[in-house]
């Protein structure tokens, strides 16, 4: 018998418009439940294996009632198995939990003890959309450890009871009208355990996706947009209080890997609506590139030609430039993350990717091909991008245009064995995506620097033709453009080292 299955879309926003929220004219037309103290207890083993499972145990208080929770993953950020069900008490009954995972986790008679608290003020609606009720929930409230540390909590769920899921981001969408309200993508559990780690918000890499060997090619596609829109949302966060380098190059990286993702399913999922959707995208996120370029400019470039040449004073002018030009571009990123139409695409994309018109092709081919396994269709997909990588044969004879060509196809295809590596557990299989992987890290970093290298002569030939006067700036900004080019050959070289070893590994798909 199937899980049940919560189906729930989590929306953040400060705590000013959770309070406007509730004058919302949906939410004023609509039943309501009276305002709610909820106290909420997590509990795990001391070793907290539950969590390592991915599984939350939690008892939550309202008056005299008692209500006992386990969630396991699911989709990564709508869909996830829950049970529920009454307990006499404030302590969890384990002997009540024989359907879900937490016995078998439990089976060597560990003990669950109390980790922290979420103490919330909830008001609940339940709202017509469409054909769908939707039981949207305001939470205000705060998590506690024993020790005093907390973290606020601004809030608002929409939980599918009965109906469509497409009506909930109608709904979503209807309410984004009047606030600001941005994707969430960690549970309240999650952000608790955080708080007990001591952990900070820090820049979010790309995570291991987790396909099942039953996975169609629809819930891989769903699988893989789902941990990249957690990746730029958990980048977006840091960058919306304050410039950081690494979290912009995190939430280009997710950008670009979403983008990728879209390009690599290919005609399976490209429909009008998707096109426009992946078109807005890559619009509005073209200022990432530019505070990208700088960033690197002034981190990594500027330094080595200033320690090759130390004598040189007009270095100094360079990197006031520059740095000006990186301070307004990091204002350029947080200004269109802030904007109307970046919090939109977001929940557009996710509402896109799970109700979606791609769902329902009207070519039977494509509808074979989405049902159809996730392996086999990977296996096309790869094939494909190596096809495409392999015609960087010749790197040095390439233009920096074509070479550009062969790194986006070399990230595409690196992206792709990432998404996809799940899908080939055997032994041999798995070391041969490992070597796989680590070659294409090694040619994209090499072809990345050669485009470093580009971009970087770029600006130092713009700098000098429209912003640098003073003439030892100038000065330094062409020994710079030259030192850049004449560092180039070592670096074709090794990316030409790093292309053959790549194109002599057996892809680990075959």
């Amino acid at each position: 018998m199937a899980a049940p299955t919560e189906i729930e879309l989590k929306l953040e926003c400060d705590p000013a418009a959770l309070e406007g929220l509730r004058a919302h004219p949906r939410l004023v037309d609509s039943k309501r439940r009276p305002l709610a103290k909820l106290r909420t207890v997590y509990f795990d083993a001391a070793d907290l294996r539950l969590r390592q499972a991915g599984v939350t145990l939690r008892v939550r208080t309202f008056r005299s009632r008692h209500t006992q929770t386990v969630k396991a993953v699911g989709d990564g950020l709508l869909e996830r198995p829950e049970w529920e069900g009454r307990v006499l008490g404030p302590e969890p009954d384990i002997g009540l939990l024989g359907e879900t995972p937490v016995p078998a986790l439990l089976a060597d008679g560990a003990a669950v003890a109390p980790l922290f608290t979420v103490d919330v003020h909830r008001r609940t609606f339940l709202v017509t959309e469409g054909a769908s009720e939707i039981e949207v929930a305001l939470d205000a409230g705060r998590i506690f450890l024993d020790d005093g540390r907390t973290a606020p909590i601004s809030e608002l769920e929409l939980e599918l009871k009965s109906g469509d899921l497409a009506d909930v981001f109608s709904l979503a969408a209807a309410l984004g009208e009047t606030a600001d309200l941005r994707l969430g993508v960690r549970s309240k559990s999650e952000r608790g355990f955080r708080l007990l780690d001591g952990a900070q918000d820090t820049p979010c890499h790309a995570e291991k996706i987790s396909l099942s060997k039953e996975a169609s090619t629809a819930d891989a596609f769903r699988a893989v947009v789902n941990d990249c829109l957690r990746q730029i949302r958990l980048n977006e966060a840091i960058l919306l209080r304050g410039p950081d380098a690494e979290a912009l190059h995190q939430l280009r990286v997710g950008v670009r890997r979403l983008r990728s993702a879209f390009s690599l399913f290919g005609r399976v999922v490209k429909t009008p609506a998707g096109l426009a959707l992946f078109a807005e995208l890559k619009s509005l996120s073209e200022p990432f590139g530019q505070g990208r370029n700088l960033d690197v400019f002034l981190a990594e470039t500027l330094p080595q030609e200033r320690e090759r040449r130390p004598e040189e004073p007009g270095f100094a002018g360079v990197e006031r430039q520059i740095a000006m030009e990186r301070d307004e571009a990091h204002q350029a990123v947080a200004s269109r993350l802030r904007s109307a139409e970046w919090r939109k695409l977001v929940l557009a994309i996710l509402a896109w990717v799970h109700a979606g018109d791609w769902l329902a092709p009207q070519d039977a081919k494509i509808e074979r091909a989405l049902r159809g396994p996730a392996r086999k269709f990977a296996g096309k997909a790869l094939d494909k991008r190596l096809r495409q990588a392999k015609q960087g044969h010749d790197l040095a004879r390439l233009s920096v245009e074509e070479r550009h060509k062969i790194r986006i196809a070399a990230k595409k295809l690196r992206y792709g064995a990432e998404f996809f590596g799940s899908l080939y557990t055997s032994e041999k299989k798995s070391a041969r995506l490992k070597k796989f992987v680590k070659a294409l890290k090694r040619l994209q970093g090499k072809l990345g620097s050669l485009n470093d290298i580009a971009a970087a002569s770029e600006l130092m030939s713009d700098a000098a033709a429209n912003r640098l006067e003073d003439r030892s700036s100038l000065f330094a900004a062409g020994l710079t453009a030259g030192g850049l080019q004449a560092g180039s050959s070592d670096l074709l070289a090794e990316a030409r080292e790093a292309y053959d070893k790549l194109i002599d590994l057996r892809p680990f798909w075959r």
